[in-house]
């Protein structure tokens, strides 16, 4: 069992808030919803009430609830002792970064690491960035690769690695792509294809909209970006995603064209301030340094 399901029933019966629930599990609502409707469609029963906009634990919730804090509790207690099995001599260092990370210079300054310390055992997962936001406060990874739109948070150590900003992805032969530049009014009536919430690119490209007062239509919202290309080439829209994300060159009939006002983002790693073991001392040492 997904145990990312259980903590989000157990955060749900402790704020009794959906809206708070995602906003201490680092992820959005709608999620939160699908995890809790996921478990109860699982378990056939009604974990929570919800009236008048009120929620409740149920009778059958409460009765499960101290049941999935034990099972987290010994996931958590199982994923500390094998980590502290693998750490050993403190030459394990676990990476979440988010998908995209093979399209920024970060990736190569990981390859560079691992060649240059090879006794240090390196765990690299990529995972949703929702996830990775996360990843640093559960204790999921000693150092997260992420993007920032505004500040780091003050409670971690902020490496920068490279920026990027938004832009738009339309066929050639459309009318846009004569465009220098583009605004949100130019794609007021556009067909539009975008990453979805879990990525965290969705939030900046609806504020662009709302900002200019314009409700775009949304004909499409996902999380692969080599679909979302593919179905720009295939004439079903256009869209707003990173510009160093994109590799087009398996995309002749595409081009990329800037956007006003420029959206641009952060992308570091991130670790927690404090102590750390030599691991992950190497590791931040090597990329302050290269």
């Amino acid at each position: 069992m997904e145990t990312q399901k259980l903590q989000a029933f157990i955060t749900v019966a402790a704020t009794l808030s959906y809206t708070e629930a995602a906003t201490q599990l680092f992820t959005t609502q709608a999620t939160v919803s699908k995890q809790i409707l996921a478990l109860e469609k699982q378990w056939g029963v009604l974990l929570f009430s919800r009236e008048h906009r009120q929620v409740h634990l149920t009778a059958s919730g409460a009765d499960l609830l101290p049941k999935a804090q034990a099972v987290v509790a010994a996931a958590n207690a199982l994923e500390t002792a094998a980590v502290q099995a693998q750490r050993g001599n403190g030459r394990l260092l676990r990476i979440k970064t988010i998908p995209s990370i093979a399209s920024y210079r970060a990736f190569n300054q990981i390859a560079a690491f691992h060649a240059a310390y090879p006794d240090v055992k390196l765990q690299l997962a990529e995972v949703e960035t929702n996830v990775v936001d996360s990843a640093l406060k559960t204790g999921a990874a000693d150092i997260v690769f992420t993007r920032l739109f505004g500040q780091p948070d003050a409670a971690t150590e902020f490496c920068f690695a490279s920026d990027d900003q938004l832009c738009v992805v339309v066929r050639k032969d459309s009318e846009l792509a004569g465009h220098k530049v583009l605004t949100a009014s130019d794609l007021a009536s556009a067909d539009l294809l975008v990453l979805g919430e879990s990525t965290r690119l969705f939030q900046p490209v609806a504020k662009l909209f709302a900002d200019a007062g314009i409700t775009p239509h949304i004909a499409y919202k996902g999380q692969r970006i080599d679909l979302i290309i593919g179905m720009v080439r295939g004439h079903l829209g256009v869209s707003v995603m990173m510009e160093k994300t994109i590799d087009l060159l398996d995309f002749p009939e595409l081009t990329t064209v800037p956007l006003e006002p420029t959206v641009t983002s952060k992308l570091g790693f991130l670790r927690q301030k404090g102590q750390h073991d030599a691991a992950s001392n190497a590791f931040w040492a090597f990329i302050n340094s290269n």
